[in-house]
């Protein structure tokens, strides 16, 4: 169990979740194992007790805690109803509730019977699935956790961000450890790039053997407890092959950023014979193939972004690309690979752009892509990422979509070079780390 004087804030999503305080809906924190929902949780505990809230106002149950483990929905009930504050308003955390069988039909109980404020975590998307809909239509809101962002990866491992002159007299932007020893920006980020953003890594000194078996046992949590055994729990056969599930892992890791599609890898899986089909046909390895990748998803695994066609204004159907929840993660199931690179900065930005709550999509203009399109209400970028700008011709390759578009919203190429910082025709060249630590 964390304790309250080792937790770290994680102030993006601590700020939004207080914006709901004392409102109607369920609030429903959802994300990959150990990305910190558990911890947000006790953050939000904390900033009611400094608001005065008593002890007796607020219940908090882990549901993968021994003491609450065999709970039924109506022992849920009944220890709420014998726990509850008879005088002011009791404020209700629950802890990977998914666990317990029919937990919907209490959940909306709570809401009616008592003077309540609810709050809960969950490992997979079942929790907002059509079966809990029924129940709580309208009346929740989701807060979708992702593992750390680079600065909150230098805030977790005690490193912070200082301004510096350089020889020249000119502020230059540095890190420092509680030591006050000095790195330069680019070498914290190849660390980031190493371990990832699971803040558990943070308590092991970042150590790589340490980190490599922590990894270990998010991935099997995910991929046994929460696939594996659910599927099984449901009555279910559709995902019932431990190692099809992990073929189709490292099959997605391999190719973060890239355009797949169902058919494309149910093909491959075929081809190397992990796919024994009775007539062999290319619909059924697709249909197994997307009941697996929809398990990975739910888990928050890995995320698909759709392509958009920028002139006809419309989502395709067709060869969209998957990035991973954690480049640790990627790094622990396939190595540490340079080659990698482009596309490993490209599920950088990604993740960085849907904390920031962007909606992303890929864009598709005439027979070329932008990497990204970043969506708000009120704004839009268009969004480049590249390695290196070294030469003319990989300039050209990133200027020539974003020059194809005919509107006047932000357009950026981000790139590790931190040379470059001018402007083409109104396209900013803006350096990764510097972007990163903007956001």
């Amino acid at each position: 169990m964390i304790t309250n004087h080792k937790l770290k804030n994680r102030d993006i999503y601590l700020d939004k979740l207080i914006s709901f305080q004392d409102t109607e809906p369920v609030k429903i924190i959802t994300g990959i194992r150990r990305c910190g929902k558990s911890s947000l949780l006790k953050l939000m505990v904390k900033h009611l007790k400094k608001q005065g809230k008593k002890d007796n106002q607020i219940i908090e149950i882990n549901f993968e805690s021994h003491d609450f483990k065999d709970m039924s929905s109506d022992d849920v009930y009944d220890y709420v109803k014998n726990h509850k504050n008879t005088k002011n308003r009791t404020y209700l955390f629950f802890d990977e509730i998914q666990r317990i069988s029919g937990w919907e039909e209490a959940i909306n109980s709570f809401r009616v019977d008592f003077d309540c404020d609810i709050y809960l975590t969950g490992s997979n998307a079942y929790l907002l699935s059509s079966e809990y809909s029924t129940y709580l239509s309208g009346r929740c809101i989701e807060l979708k956790m992702l593992p750390l962002s680079f600065t909150e990866f230098l805030y977790f491992n005690d490193f912070e961000i200082v301004q510096r002159k350089n020889l020249l007299g000119k502020n230059q932007k540095c890190i420092i450890d509680k030591n006050n020893k000095e790195f330069n920006l680019k070498e914290m980020f190849d660390v980031y790039l190493h371990f990832g953003g699971m803040p558990g890594i943070s308590e092991l000194g970042l150590d790589q053997e340490k980190a490599l078996s922590f990894l270990d046992g998010i991935y099997s949590t995910v991929v046994i407890r929460d696939i594996l055994e659910r599927e099984k729990r449901k009555g279910e056969k559709n995902i019932s092959d431990a190692l099809l599930l992990r073929k189709i892992v490292m099959f997605l890791a391999d190719n973060i950023g890239n355009s797949v599609s169902i058919n494309s890898i149910g093909n491959t899986l075929a081809d190397s014979g992990l796919l024994l089909q009775k007539n062999k046909t290319k619909n059924l390895s697709a249909h197994t193939v997307a009941s697996y990748i929809k398990a990975l998803l739910d888990s928050y695994f890995f995320y698909e972004i759709k392509r958009f066609d920028i002139k006809g204004k419309e989502y395709l159907k067709t060869l969209g690309k998957y990035y991973i929840a954690d480049i640790g993660l990627h790094n622990y199931l396939l190595g540490f690979r340079n080659r990698d690179r482009g596309h490993i900065l490209e599920n950088i930005v990604y993740l960085e752009l849907l904390r920031q709550g962007y909606d992303v999509a890929i864009g598709k203009i005439d027979n070329i892509e932008i990497d990204f399109i970043a969506t708000k209400p009120e704004s839009k970028t268009y969004i480049q990422v590249t390695e290196t700008l070294i030469n003319k011709e990989v300039l050209d390759r990133e200027l020539k979509p974003l020059k194809k578009v005919n509107d006047n919203y932000e357009k950026i190429i981000l790139t590790l070079d931190t040379s470059l910082n001018v402007d083409f025709d109104g396209i900013k060249i803006i350096n990764i780390i510097d972007w990163l630590i903007s956001q």
